[in-house]
């Protein structure tokens, strides 16, 4: 597997890159520019494939509902139901071939987040190690990772084993004891549990030791105040690092080094040696957080990341699809982010979440409720459109390890924006954004390459609509209302 998905030290060393490019360049290629004051309909803006390169993009995550979870994340049901494991053998292939490849003949998805404690939530005899939670859990997580020729899992803890808590279960509760004995253990058992997904087929290249740690929940969870996590952090990501040197390990998955956590981490010289990255979820927010905001000033020198994005009020919107294609563009541009992570592929017809979580649907073989999706049959998976749209153009069109490029931009809209790279085989590509509701809007780009360049539109309702090619260097380019492009230059 490690042959096939080449990672660890080249992984690493391209994420230090980044997070050094990213401490000069954050908001570069917008320096002396203010904000538009009012809505515009064009704008003048020049790529600079002529400065030194801003960052390597590693690629796109996503989660994977592999068991069950109550309807409005309420209780974790006895039920066995997931994916891959409900979705008939065709159907797997499908989803493996379409939405995980993004319709590419080699590569989609980089990573897929692993919910420990939750979506994978079996237990030893022991309850302190995890396992799969029914046969061939593990075997078709192995199976999914293997054909959509994903690099590795994003593992991290919504709960630690049971055995390890001080109210014996997955919700809730906090760690049972905090002595250097007891720590040492647990940081041992974490390793323990790397080695049986590692065993059973299932790489791993990312590693969080808890999912929101400042929150209590209705489904799997674990409090700790900042002492407790930086005092658990250090048992537990020393031994991580001792024993899978080129994982990625990164904090605290909620608040990153702005919250109390991420403060508590930074003046601990040992327990800031192990952050590879910091990790936040800005969850649904609009795209404009990451425009203005200021996620990086207190990274010390490391990426900042978002490894959740979805929307909480169980729907999206038209307007939701844009702003999520935004939001991936504004991590990387502004915030420097090397990866960014949507929530979920795919969530059952039979929760209440799923639209606003989803990038599609599947019916579980126990769902007999056929007035949502009634065309969807048991064991298949369909499109949630709004979601996916937003995605789909990233994953087919910026491969694993592009690398960015400043843009001039005559006025920063908060409604349009750009961003472009260079695949690793060299092809320029950009991309566009449309997210008013009402007007057009008109780019005129100075591309500074006389490639020939192959346009794909994406929104709500829009998947990849071939436009006539152009050839720059320069190109005007006029968006509908609510949309997103891709042009792809020919080398």
């Amino acid at each position: 597997m490690s042959e096939r998905h080449p990672h660890g030290p080249n992984r690493r060393s391209l994420l230090r890159g980044a997070a050094v490019a990213g401490a000069a360049t954050a908001l570069s290629p917008l320096v002396g520019l203010s904000p538009a004051r009012a809505a515009t309909t064009s704008g003048i803006y020049t790529i600079r494939y002529d400065k030194a390169r801003q960052q390597t993009i590693l690629g796109l995550g996503f989660e994977i509902q592999s068991d069950s979870i109550g309807s409005g994340n309420n209780g974790l049901p006895d039920l066995v139901s997931g994916v891959p494991f409900d979705l008939t053998p065709s159907e797997r292939t499908r989803f493996y071939r379409q939405m995980l490849k993004g319709g590419r003949s080699d590569r989609g998805f980089r990573y897929c987040r692993l919910a420990m404690g939750l979506y994978y939530r079996g237990l030893d005899p022991s309850r302190k190690l995890m396992r799969g939670r029914y046969a061939g859990q593990t075997e078709l997580l192995a199976e999914m990772i293997e054909q959509a020729d994903i690099e590795g899992t994003s593992v991290e803890y919504w709960s630690p084993a049971p055995g390890w808590k001080s109210n014996k279960s997955f919700i809730g509760g906090r760690l049972a004891s905090f002595s250097d004995a007891d720590l040492a253990a647990f940081g041992d058992a974490l390793v323990a549990d790397l080695d049986h997904l590692t065993a059973g087929g299932i790489p791993v290249s990312m590693w969080g030791l808890q999912n929101e740690p400042r929150f209590s929940t209705t489904y799997s969870s674990c409090v700790y105040t900042p002492d407790q996590y930086v005092a658990a952090f250090k048992a537990a990501a020393s031994r991580i690092r001792a024993r899978y040197p080129d994982v990625m390990i990164t904090a605290d998955s909620l608040d990153g080094w702005s919250g109390k956590i991420g403060q508590a981490l930074r003046p601990d010289a040992t327990a800031l040696s192990y952050v590879d990255a910091w990790t936040y979820h800005r969850v649904g927010a609009n795209s404009n957080d990451q425009l203005h905001g200021d996620f990086t000033s207190g990274a010390a020198g490391k990426p900042v990341l978002n490894n959740e994005f979805e929307y909480l009020d169980d729907r999206t919107t038209d307007w939701r699809c844009i702003n999520t294609a935004q939001s991936i563009m504004n991590w990387m541009v502004f915030q420097d982010a090397p990866i960014w992570f949507w929530l979920h592929a795919l969530k059952p017809t039979t929760n209440a979440e799923s639209p606003g979580y989803s990038l599609g649907f599947w019916r579980p073989p126990h769902d007999k409720d056929f007035s949502r999706l009634p065309d969807l049959p048991a064991g298949h998976w369909t499109w949630n459109p709004q979601n996916w749209n937003a995605v789909a153009g990233f994953v087919k069109y910026m491969p694993w390890d592009s690398v960015r490029y400043m843009v001039d931009e005559s006025t920063r809209l908060e409604g349009q924006r750009i961003m472009a790279w260079k695949t690793p085989a060299g092809k320029p590509v950009f991309a566009i954004t449309n997210r008013a509701k009402h007007h057009s809007f008109t780019y005129t780009i100075d591309t500074q390459a006389t490639a020939s360049f192959e346009g794909h539109r994406y929104g709500p309702r829009t998947n990849d609509q071939r436009l006539a090619p152009k050839t720059g260097p320069k190109l005007t380019l006029t968006l509908p209302p609510l949309s997103i492009e891709f042009w792809v230059g020919t080398l």
